[in-house]
């Protein structure tokens, strides 16, 4: 799919937005396995992501005040800008961005490490304007 915007829907689906180019999904829950996979400007404001393995492999990826729930091995090798409201289970070797979440329950940094510039960053338990704690950079 391409050039696509979706709003206040429930996507319960395997492997959504698989090599999709320039979509804006708005206030849905999004539930599937490996979501988003080889997408390309991939964008999610206010959703709730749910499952394994979700936005690996991404270009130009990003994520407004969203939640995830359920969500291992996210991020590999994807450039990514994410503001995760929730905990994430596992972040595995993002390629390069921001990613911000309320906690993170492992970091995976698989050897070899390819060359990454990604920072991710873990709210230092409160909500607002707070100070942040950088967790790795690469």
């Amino acid at each position: 799919m391409e050039n696509l915007e979706i709003s206040n829907s429930v996507l319960d689906t395997k492997d959504a937005f698989w090599h999709s180019r320039n979509v804006t999904v708005y206030n849905s829950i999004i539930k599937g396995e490996y979501l988003g996979w080889f997408s390309e400007g991939l964008k999610l404001v206010d959703c709730k992501i749910i499952g394994t393995q979700p936005l690996c492999y991404c270009k130009n990826l990003k994520l407004e005040n969203c939640t995830m729930e359920d969500t291992d091995l996210a991020f590999e090798y994807s450039e990514v800008d994410a503001d995760i409201h929730s905990h994430i289970l596992s972040v595995k070797n993002p390629k390069s961005g921001i990613i911000i979440a309320d906690s993170i329950g492992e970091e995976i940094w698989e050897e070899p490490v390819m060359e990454c510039n990604c920072q991710v960053v873990v709210r230092d338990g409160c909500t607002g304007g707070c100070q942040m704690q950088m967790r790795r950079v690469v």
